[in-house]
Order: C-alpha cells, then structure tokens, then sequence
C-alpha cells in the first residue's frame, strides 16, 4: 500500500514537471514569435543605394528613391544635386542624386537655427568674443566687432536672413560653451533627425573636406526646421536690420540684405507659387546651393533643394524651372 502510494506521488510529480516543461516550452515558442515579429516590423528598408529609408526615423517623411524624373524639367548638369517632395502628402516630385554626398556651405546654419530655437534663450544678452571672427578671409560676417553686445534674438535673425558666419560662431559658443561641444550638439541632432548622408565641423558651413551632407538630409534638416514659427518667420524677411551696442555704449546699426535673390526681387518667382523662404550656401566647393519652402495656388507646401550649381545665375534658373511645376 506504501508502495502505490509513493508510485502515485512519483507519477503526480513527473506529471506537473512534464507539464511545467511544455508550457515553458509553448511560452518560449510565443516569446520567438513575438521577436521575429518585432525584428521585422522595426528592420530598417534599405533602398538599391544601401541607405535605410526614411520610415525608419518617421511615418510622415517623404521617401523617394534617388532619382525621380519629371516630365519637361532636368538640371543644367548631370553633377548637380536637387529635389522637389509636396510635403502634404510626402511624396517626391523630382529627384536627381539626393543621396550623392555634397558640401552644404551655409545651408549648414538651418542645423545651427535649429539647435538655437530648441537650446537657445532669444533674450540671452552676448558681448561678441575675438573668436566668433576667427573665420577665412572673406567669409560673410555681419560688421560687428569684439565687444559689441546684442541679444540671442538679434543673432539668429542676423544668421538666417544675412548669413553671418560670425553671428553663428557667436551663437555656437553662447549655447555649448565652445564651438566644439555645439558641433557634437549638430552632429547629435542630425544623427536624430536620420541625416545618416551628412557630418558637421562648423556651425556655418565655410568649407572643410569633412563637413558635408546631401540633398535629402537638407530636406530632412529644413522640414524640421519649419516646425517652428520662429524660422518660418525669419526665413521670408528680405532684410534685417541689426543694431548692437558698443563697448563704449555708443550704438550702431547695420541694414543687413536677405542672401535670397528671390526674397530681394533680383530674381523672378513662377506665377502662383508663394515662397516662405529658405537658405543660401556658397563656397567654390560647394558651388551654388538653395533651399526653399513655398505654397503653390492651392496652398499645398513643398521642399526644394539644389546642391553644386556651377554659378548663382544657373542655380535661380533651375529653382524657377523646377518649383514652376507645383502648379502642375
């Protein structure tokens, strides 16, 4: 009798132990399962050029392919980079080598705009330092000179309309405390932003062989800039016109002319299309560089970028010939 009972307690205790396996067993199973699933869904798409596309980093971005041709319109020439996406319903209407690496020159400063808007107190006072001047000879600067005092407000305002190179260094050294820590800061923000084609040395875009991005990381930078109203604000204004105070207290003031030729008239707009704005960049090896934001009759909104024009005439000549089709 001792003996049956031991065997039925010996059975009972194999039967849960059987039991427990295969239920961890079964929930292993389930758990694979779930991972594969999981793997899949969040697995980058990687296009025919090895780049992951832009669904990885948001649901609301255009994705295109690197060349996109449309009817009646091609680039001066085959080494220039463009786009034209309708960012309302996120689709490329003309690309040309959007993945090709590029130099951006001061189309950089939409990167510096945006970490001044996120990072930045406009009303922040700055005493402009030797350093912010330590530019190449001819680099576009403001006027300004050490010691001059304005607010972060009058900085970005003088960097996005003009293109001051010492307003950006300024700004760079006020936000990270050197310009430096600002560059990490850039190369992070691009780095969120999915900008996997582009890596910053500066906060303006004067030219160095490491510091370069491509035409859609452009359209990714500027379609996160216009999420503020501070940009889109200033990007339209076809002048600005700075006064800063004087180590002495004396002031002085300096009428500061949009780098946008449409912006300052000296370039013709297609009928019906109604530019926000945008930003300039030129460097011999940069070439010629625009991008723009702008409405079309029915106030649907589109990105456009060009890199590498040979010159500015070529440049404003294909920009008005690739943004006339919004009308389409």
């Amino acid at each position: 009798m001792f003996k049956k009972k031991i065997t039925n307690i010996l059975f009972v205790v194999m039967l849960v132990v059987i039991v427990g396996l295969a239920a961890v067993f079964f929930y292993m199973l389930h758990l694979q399962d779930r991972y594969v699933d999981l793997s899949y869904k969040y697995k980058p798409d990687v296009n025919m050029d090895g780049r992951t596309s832009a669904d990885t980093f948001a649901e609301d971005l255009v994705k295109s392919d690197a060349n996109v041709s449309l009817e009646g319109f091609q680039l001066t020439s085959s080494s220039e980079k463009g786009l034209l996406f309708n960012i309302d319903s996120n689709e490329p209407v003309f690309a040309q080598g959007i993945y090709d690496r590029a130099y951006p020159a001061s189309i950089t400063k939409i990167m510096t705009a945006i970490l001044t808007m996120k990072y930045g107190n406009m009303s922040d006072v700055v005493v402009m330092e030797e350093s912010d001047f330590d530019l190449e000879e001819g680099a576009q600067v403001s006027g300004m000179i050490p010691g001059d005092t304005l607010t972060m407000q009058q900085l970005f305002e003088c960097m996005v309309v003009y293109s001051a190179n010492d307003a950006a260094m300024a700004i760079a050294r006020h936000i990270s405390g050197s310009v430096d820590n600002f560059v990490a800061l850039m190369n992070e923000e691009a780095k969120s932003l999915g900008m996997t084609g582009t890596h910053f040395t500066n906060p303006h875009g004067l030219h160095n062989d490491d510091h370069y991005t491509c035409a859609y990381d452009v359209y990714l930078m500027l379609n996160e800039a216009i999420k503020y109203t501070q940009f889109t604000d200033t990007i339209g204004m076809n002048m600005y016109n700075l006064t800063v105070t004087r180590a002495d207290g004396s002031q002085i003031s300096y009428r500061l002319d949009s780098t946008d030729k449409y912006l300052t008239g000296q370039k013709e707009l297609p009928p019906d299309v109604a530019l926000w704005g945008g930003k300039t960049g030129t460097t011999p090896e940069a070439g010629s560089c625009l991008s723009l934001v702008m409405q079309n009759k029915n106030g649907v909104p589109f990105i456009s970028v060009i890199l590498g024009a040979d010159n500015s005439n070529i440049l404003y000549s294909d920009m008005t010939n690739l943004i006339s089709h919004i009308n389409s």
